[in-house]
């Protein structure tokens, strides 16, 4: 089997890869990492720094370039709530990406806010990634955001 041919795997190994790699990314920077026991609130990770500092991790996993999306219903905008968005492409390593959920406070064509009337879909706060688009994900690249978003007290960003 050839090193990350994202297509051989199942959505559920994808989702399974990209938790565990995020995870260890963040071990990697210091970080105390928490696995969520149920995926019932959105919540995957929750990275600690000091005592009563904390953040809640929703991973996103995307094959190349696509929509990906969040339930309002469990990714209510606060302070402490990062997308970890994990951008997979065939012969290639994950692009990591940490997104303060406060990106989705001013939507825009990347950032979407999605209200269904309809009621056949939920409504959702997404990412339509392109090629043209992707060069605004630059600042919440992996490490660079990192440093930024987990150096300020969650509670007053």
């Amino acid at each position: 089997m050839l090193k990350h041919q994202w297509s051989n795997l199942s959505h559920l190994q994808i989702g399974q890869y990209c938790e565990y790699y995020t995870k260890m990314q963040l071990v990697l920077l210091g970080f105390d990492v928490y696995s969520a026991e149920v995926d019932d609130r959105g919540i995957d990770l929750v990275v600690r720094k000091e005592p009563g500092w904390y953040w809640d991790i929703q991973v996103k996993s995307v094959r190349n370039l696509n929509y990906v999306f969040m339930r309002k219903a469990v990714f209510r905008l606060r302070p402490n709530l990062v997308l970890a968005l994990n951008l997979l492409r065939d012969g290639e390593a994950p692009d990591q990406f940490l997104i303060p959920a406060s990106c989705w406070l001013k939507p825009d064509d990347l950032f979407v806010d999605r209200d269904y009337t309809d009621k056949a879909s939920s409504p959702e706060y997404g990412l339509r990634l392109t090629e043209q688009r992707l060069d605004r994900l630059q600042p919440y690249t992996f490490e660079g955001s990192a440093e930024k978003i987990f150096s300020e007290d969650p509670s007053r960003v």
